[in-house]
């Protein structure tokens, strides 16, 4: 059987404002001093997947350029452009019916681009178990994490008994991104793992489950399918896919299909992060004896568990304790590492007000 790899690549990154832009969204920034993310994301997959099956979905804006960044590692042809986004039960149904109708059946190893991995042939033989079960049934696999600390950004996989490395095992139940109390009675009970985001199945399956569980995505990707290959491709896409209902795979298919036995998870341990927003540089970079991460030309006294991220001007901080500070060439953002996530809220705000020069 076919195994292809669909990376996807189709945020903003909003949260790692104000570095990250419409036009350098985070996937496109070298964020551990190695590559880009999505060419990171390229090579991890890449120890399952031969190149040359290796798919990114991106948006429209930035095909061109993921075309170009990527180039070095999979054929420009590999790119799959969404019109607008429509969140990941649309893309995902997008690049099963492309491979589908394109190149036949085959098992899709998805995972998105802005991951951290530790260790990679930990992962790499867990995609191997997934693969495996995916190939051989007709059930939904996930990649579930170890969970390290009781975190509340990520959400949780519920599987009723201490998950084993390695083991298939039944999902019971998503969990949302839980507050800290449950996320500490998460971990200290054990049978919880972190949601990674990476689905192992058959691109045939996630349209059938598609077409049980969220019709109307189904119908439209379908549309879409029967187009492909003809004189009409780019005139139907653009016309149907914009219209899709915005809505995520765990909620539109993982979630009905977990309830119904449809699901299982190959627990791993592979040092696994999630990279979403400016606190998690401490993943990414060693932080020094104060516990600060300092990149680019910085000075400090007196300064704690601080991020600091200099493009070009020299940044000072002193006596100061938990903050994130970014420099770049238009703006300086300033937070609590407590508020990480809410630097989108800065964005939301900035498109509110017009100010396009610094999206």
């Amino acid at each position: 059987m076919n195994h292809y790899g669909v990376i996807l690549a189709g945020g903003g990154g909003e949260r790692f404002w104000p570095l990250s832009r419409e036009n350098n969204p985070k996937q496109f920034m070298n964020l551990t001093g190695k590559d880009v993310l999505v060419n990171e994301a390229i090579d991890r997959v890449a120890t399952v997947i031969p190149v040359e099956r290796i798919f990114i979905v991106t948006s429209e804006t930035q095909a061109a350029m993921m075309a170009d960044v990527a180039s070095a590692k999979i054929p420009p042809s590999n790119i799959i452009a969404e019109p607008a986004p429509r969140n990941t039960a649309a893309c995902i149904g997008l690049a099963a019916v492309t491979l589908l109708r394109k190149y036949g059946d085959g098992v899709m190893v998805v995972t998105p681009s802005d991951h951290c991995v530790g260790d990679v042939p930990a992962l790499t033989g867990a995609l191997q178990t997934a693969i495996r079960a995916a190939e051989d049934t007709d059930q939904l696999v996930t990649i579930g994490l170890k969970p390290t600390f009781p975190a509340t950004v990520y959400g949780y996989i519920k599987t009723g008994k201490p998950p084993k490395v390695g083991a298939v095992q039944p999902v019971l139940r998503f969990h949302e991104k839980p507050d800290r109390e449950t996320a500490e009675r998460y971990l200290s009970g054990g049978g919880y793992l972190w949601n990674s985001g990476m689905f192992i199945w058959k691109a045939s399956v996630i349209l059938n489950q598609l077409r049980r569980w969220a019709a109307d995505i189904y119908d439209a990707v379908i549309k879409i399918g029967d187009a492909i290959q003809t004189p009409q491709a780019a005139e139907v896409l653009q016309r149907v896919y914009p219209d899709i209902r915005k809505i995520s795979v765990d909620y539109a298919v993982m979630e009905p299909a977990a309830a119904n036995g449809e699901a299982v998870v190959i627990p791993a341990d592979c040092q696994w992060h999630d990279i979403g927003s400016w606190d998690m540089m401490r993943v990414l970079h060693a932080p020094d004896e104060n516990g600060n991460v300092l990149l680019g030309d910085t000075v400090t006294v007196d300064t704690k568990n601080t991020v600091v991220y200099a493009s070009g001007r020299t940044v000072a901080a002193a006596g100061v304790d938990g903050l994130i500070i970014v420099e770049t060439p238009d703006a300086v953002m300033v937070c609590r590492k407590d508020n990480a996530q809410d630097v989108k809220r800065i964005v939301e705000k900035l498109k509110a007000q017009g100010r396009k020069e610094l999206l």
